[in-house]
């Protein structure tokens, strides 16, 4: 059994396109004066529910967010799509999620001084793949030249703390020497923009990080390395956050296009039940360490919405964290899904010191909790 298991290189990969909110309001409240003009009415006999409109001042005071990244940015500003207008690739093309995969861990490998040659497996977690097979996980080993094995893991938005549990698990059992775990993000295609309460959530990104030995970093001389103390995870169904569209679609004579198709959440149950289930979460598996919240020196949390952020660290802490000590980048990046706790630690680890202990963690549909107690070394 390895001893000490360490991330030692982590990446992120940012697209080119952003979406703010005063761009999207424009076009969310274009699209609902001409919904309500055209159905006017049905509206009117009640058989059709008006189309509420929107702020940008009221998508930030209700989630923190300002604006977001998006792969492709044409189409969804458009009143006549309310989708990103996305062109199919052939089959002997790289898919759009792989090569978003490659870009991220390209950077990953790069911070640990690794080569795809020293890495022998490779996870890619998200909450949406953009097919069933072959695996995202097996285009992009291919695509980056690695030997050994790979594989697709779906648990929403905590996709990421899970694969990375997985990779400790390999590291420390000795069935791998270094795992690749990429979390490539397209959730824009799933995004129903035509929703005034869900339209403003979502944005586009890839992240990943190398896991591996603390012996190994050693030899390669990463800079930045943080060993992973343990990992917590737990799961409890609800139906609160859901995404329906699949295979089974298309032989259930549905429209695909309906709004219960795209996500769609209860979003204020999610606060209320989330919320208290992620602090005694994070406090049970600091305990594990003897640790309390105060012997934490940077929380990455989940990005999804900053009140959520703010009532958990409140409850932990007993106080309002600093910016330094529980780092925001929502307001940018709005909620990546599973990404979102790993681009706050990329963007918030270098300035750490050797001793500085870290939770890392994320919470989503499911219900799914997975966190990591790291410590720089």
């Amino acid at each position: 059994m390895t001893s000490s298991v360490v991330i030692s290189g982590s990446g992120l990969w940012t697209p080119t396109h952003s979406i703010s909110n005063e761009e999207l309001v424009d076009a969310y409240n274009r699209y609902a004066e001409n919904f309500n003009r055209t159905n006017q009415a049905a509206i009117d006999n009640q058989e059709v529910v008006a189309k509420p409109f929107s702020s940008a001042e009221f998508i930030q005071k209700a989630s923190g967010i300002k604006s977001r990244y998006v792969y492709v940015k044409d189409g969804v500003l458009d009143i006549e799509r309310m989708r990103p207008n996305i062109p199919e690739r052939a089959d002997d093309e790289i898919s759009d999620q792989a090569e978003m995969a490659v870009f991220a861990a390209n950077k990953a490998l790069l911070e640990a001084n690794k080569q795809p040659s020293d890495i022998d497996a490779v996870i890619v977690a998200c909450a949406y793949t953009q097919r069933s097979y072959p695996a995202i996980a097996i285009e992009v080993q291919g695509a980056l030249g690695i030997e050994g094995f790979a594989f697709d893991m779906l648990v929403a938005c905590s996709a990421a703390t899970f694969a990375l549990h997985r990779a400790y698990e390999m590291i420390a059992a000795g069935t791998a020497k270094a795992v690749l775990v990429i979390n490539p993000e397209l959730t824009s295609p799933q995004v129903n923009y035509c929703d005034r309460d869900s339209h403003f959530i979502f944005g586009d990104v890839a992240t990943a990080m190398v896991v591996e030995s603390a012996e190994s970093a050693a030899t390669t001389g990463a800079e930045h390395v943080f060993e992973i103390l343990s990992t917590k995870a737990v799961t409890t169904y609800s139906n609160n956050i859901r995404s329906n569209f699949g295979y089974v679609s298309r032989v259930n004579d549905v429209d695909p296009f309906a709004a219960d198709k795209l996500f769609h959440q209860e979003g204020r149950k999610v606060f209320k039940e989330v919320c208290p289930m992620a602090a005694t979460h994070i406090s049970e598996h600091l305990a594990r360490h003897h640790l309390t919240p105060e012997h934490v020196n940077r929380w990455w949390l989940h990005q999804a919405n900053i009140n959520m952020n703010t009532l958990i660290t409140r409850k932990l802490l007993g106080r309002q964290p600093s910016a330094q000590e529980a780092p925001i980048v929502l307001d940018s990046y709005a909620n990546t899904a599973s990404a979102g706790s790993i681009i706050a630690f990329n963007l918030h680890h270098q300035d750490m010191h050797s001793g500085d202990y870290g939770l890392l963690c994320s919470f989503g549909a499911g219900y799914s909790i997975g966190s990591l107690v790291l410590k720089k070394i």
